[in-house]
């Protein structure tokens, strides 16, 4: 069953063929995308790698969690399910 993980800390020029290289070293990677902002397309220093295995996945966070990755220390956890509440309704104040 595959399992989506979070890597965050990520240097702006990190690609996401960098990521699946990386990535691809302890398991078998479906898809990565690096979050861009969509103003300015530059990166924004976290991305989402989706493992085939839930075992491959927990490997890659014990393994590669604090590991160096174009000159920064990356984190990598389970990625948590968004909330369907939409961004403006987050912050909407009654007057």
């Amino acid at each position: 069953m595959p399992k989506r993980l979070y890597v965050g800390n990520l240097n702006y020029t990190t690609t996401e063929a960098a990521l699946n290289d990386l990535f691809g070293t302890v398991g078998e990677v479906l898809s990565v995308h690096v979050v861009t902002d969509r103003m300015t397309g530059q990166s924004r220093g976290f991305a989402f790698v989706e493992m085939a295995e839930r075992a491959d996945a927990d490997r890659a966070i014990g393994q590669l969690n604090g590991q160096v990755l174009d000159g920064r220390s990356i984190r990598v956890a389970e990625a948590k399910p968004r909330d369907n509440q939409p961004f403006r309704q987050k912050f909407h104040r009654r007057r």
